[in-house]
């Protein structure tokens, strides 16, 4: 027989939506579905995102503190609550690990500068976010960054750095040769000197010894 905890019965703590650690937002467009809490599903779009939540264009809005489960193109799963009704929608908070944010963070900074980034190898060869995502580059005079890895192709890397080398400037990605061919915001797009054969290669590569 079942027995309730008399810890248990208390009603949980709660904040406000107002109360929660905000994250940034990006601006993006990502289409995709959602799943209110009757298992409805409608189409939707996504205009703001952040790892914390997001601003949906909804058909349905559903009401606050309801559950709902989004499969966003480019993201994936994404398992949340209403928090708000928007006109045309809803804002819902975002139920992730720190893990998962992490790399939900560099999907959006992808989104949010992919037509900065979207260089030719990109085009040629998928790009996906490293599981592990720290790493180092090196300069021809040995001066030595840390980085963080927004996507990487079998050709090609967009990183977060806090410094940004002239265009066609030779540069060392982890044990990976490479070149600086654009600048954007928060960091440099290069391109490496051959193309991997395998990305799983790519990956390798790029880990600190």
């Amino acid at each position: 027989m079942l027995t309730e905890n008399p810890a248990s019965a208390r009603p949980p703590r709660t904040r406000s939506y107002a109360q929660m650690p905000q994250f940034q937002r990006v601006k993006v467009s990502v289409l995709g579905r959602y799943m209110l809490a009757d298992r409805r599903e409608f189409p939707c779009q996504v205009l703001e995102m952040s790892p914390g939540d997001a601003v949906v264009v909804a058909p349905v809005a559903g009401t606050a503190g309801e559950k709902v489960i989004a499969y966003l193109d480019q993201i994936g799963r994404v398992e949340g609550t209403i928090q708000e009704s928007t006109e045309g929608g809803f804002v819902m908070d975002v139920a992730a690990s720190p893990r998962k944010r992490d790399k939900m963070a560099a999907q959006l900074t992808w989104l949010a500068n992919k037509d900065v980034l979207n260089l030719p190898e990109d085009r040629r060869h998928e790009r996906v976010v490293p599981d592990n995502r720290h790493s180092t580059v090196v300069l021809d005079d040995g001066r030595r960054y840390n980085c963080k890895i927004i996507d990487i192709s079998l050709s090609g890397a967009a990183i977060e750095l806090a410094v940004r080398p002239a265009m066609g400037t030779p540069v060392t990605l982890g044990r990976m040769r490479a070149r600086v061919v654009r600048h954007f915001q928060d960091g440099v797009a290069v391109e490496f000197a051959s193309a991997q054969e395998m990305l799983t290669v790519v990956q390798q590569n790029l880990r600190i010894n």
